[in-house]
């Protein structure tokens, strides 16, 4: 997955609540084990209305969402968090997220930002004209306006996104160690290492 640092750009003023991984992508798209093509679905439901954000031209490509409480609820869908990847949003931004798609939001490189309900009001308005700038590294979300907010985010978290790890690549990081502790349990317990000569 890409490394997070910074994000930059116009953002998707939604600030709907308990938005559920079925409005981010329906039942219907989840045939499909590809990450790829799902944002044509994504937030189907919404786009039917013409007025809706995600098709206004004004914020295409968008690297943010700001949303209400509760994003993401319902299932554990990750095909959600995929959606939104293929869509090309980096961030989301809310006053609280579901526990299971914060961490596929995770898994995949997506930010997800918890700020209290006043800042998100703010953001909102800021986004209907101007862009928005979220550090990671200095847990700052700010804007044109001298707004900064900051956020708290997991240790871990925070360094797995910056390095762009999801779990192969952090696994990837123990390569040498891993492959020490093979040769040594090799030469300790030779008769569980398959022969593979044989």
């Amino acid at each position: 997955m890409e490394p997070v640092s910074t994000i930059d750009g116009k953002a998707y003023p939604l600030g709907l609540k308990n938005v559920d991984t079925d409005m981010i992508i329906a039942a219907e798209w989840l045939k499909t084990v590809s990450r790829t093509g799902l944002g044509a679905g994504a937030f189907e439901a919404l786009r039917k209305d013409p007025a809706n954000v995600f098709d206004d031209p004004a914020y295409a490509g968008a690297p943010i969402l700001i949303a209400g409480d509760n994003f993401g609820c319902g299932s554990s869908r990750e095909h959600a968090a995929w959606a939104m990847l293929d869509m090309g949003i980096r961030a989301v931004i809310a006053p609280s997220f579901s526990d299971i798609y914060s961490s596929n939001a995770f898994k995949n490189g997506i930010l997800t930002v918890v700020l209290p309900q006043d800042a998100i009001d703010r953001l909102i308005e800021v986004a209907k004209t101007d862009t928005i700038h979220v550090d990671l590294d200095s847990q700052t979300v700010t804007t044109p306006f001298q707004d900064r907010f900051a956020f708290e985010i997991d240790a871990f978290r925070k360094q797995c996104l910056a390095g762009g790890l999801d779990e192969i690549g952090l696994t990837l990081t123990m390569d040498r160690q891993i492959s020490s502790y093979e040769h040594q349990a090799a030469a300790q317990r030779p008769w569980m290492v398959r022969d593979l000569a044989a």
